[in-house]
């Protein structure tokens, strides 16, 4: 369980407003897969052709009340904010700080292709014998 007050401290963020302390249930890097509203963390991530901080009304009208954001924003109502230098580091502060909760070995796989055909084989070979924990899909090696 992860409260939205204590993201402050693992992601170093400033905290701009807190109306209600959450509990954090789902990550959302995408404002087009909003399933999962109560609950939900969305990151504003900057990218190349793209800018999160566009889609923070449309995710706030739809329900979505906790947001880390890289810019000042203003939204009315009950929303909780965080400010951060990097949104994108924030996400995998997050990550490493629910890691470390546990103790097993990680393995990473590199390279420029066949990543997630390798990971699937891994799995598959591994499962048998022992608990084996993998992403559920194929994420860029950001996220």
């Amino acid at each position: 369980m992860l409260l939205f007050s204590e993201l402050e401290s693992i992601i170093k963020g400033q905290l701009l407003n807190l109306v209600k302390d959450e509990e954090i249930r789902y990550l959302m890097t995408d404002s087009r897969k909003a399933n999962a509203i109560r609950g939900s963390l969305f990151f504003a991530i900057k990218g190349v052709r793209h800018d999160g901080h566009q889609y923070i009304q449309e995710l706030h009208k739809k329900g979505v009340r906790n947001f880390v954001v890289e810019k000042e924003i203003s939204i009315p109502g009950e929303t909780n904010i965080i400010r951060v230098e990097s949104t994108l580091m924030a996400l995998q502060a997050i990550a490493t700080n629910h890691r470390e909760k546990f103790n097993l070995p990680v393995l990473a796989i590199t390279g420029s292709n066949g990543k997630t055909i390798v990971k699937e084989w891994v799995y598959k070979l591994l499962s048998p014998y022992m608990n084996v924990v993998k992403s559920p899909r194929s994420y860029n090696s950001q996220l």
